[in-house]
């Protein structure tokens, strides 16, 4: 294995591990480290991706970057609670 697919799988071990921490409720979808795991992650992905290209993936990877990117804003920029939106966690 070359060191491209050792950093492809801490990528894909990032995303993974830090969706089952959300799915047992040990971390927070609205907690910075969440985020930003799904960020590097995903980034570590496509650095792969730019060796062996792959549309669809590149794809997907490119908005799960995006979006991990504005969950990272957010929690860096948290609003007050409101009944509407509930407490803020992390």
């Amino acid at each position: 294995m070359g060191v491209i697919d050792a950093l492809g799988l801490v990528g894909v071990a990032l995303i993974l591990g830090s969706y089952v921490l959300l799915q047992t409720d040990r971390w927070s979808a609205r907690e910075a480290r969440y985020s930003a795991a799904n960020a590097v992650g995903a980034a570590l992905i496509l650095v792969t991706l730019y060796f062996d290209f792959n549309l669809s993936a590149a794809v997907i990877e490119g908005f799960w970057l995006l979006v991990s990117l504005y969950g990272l804003l957010k929690a860096r920029h948290p609003q007050p609670a409101t009944p509407e939106n509930g407490p803020q966690v992390g």
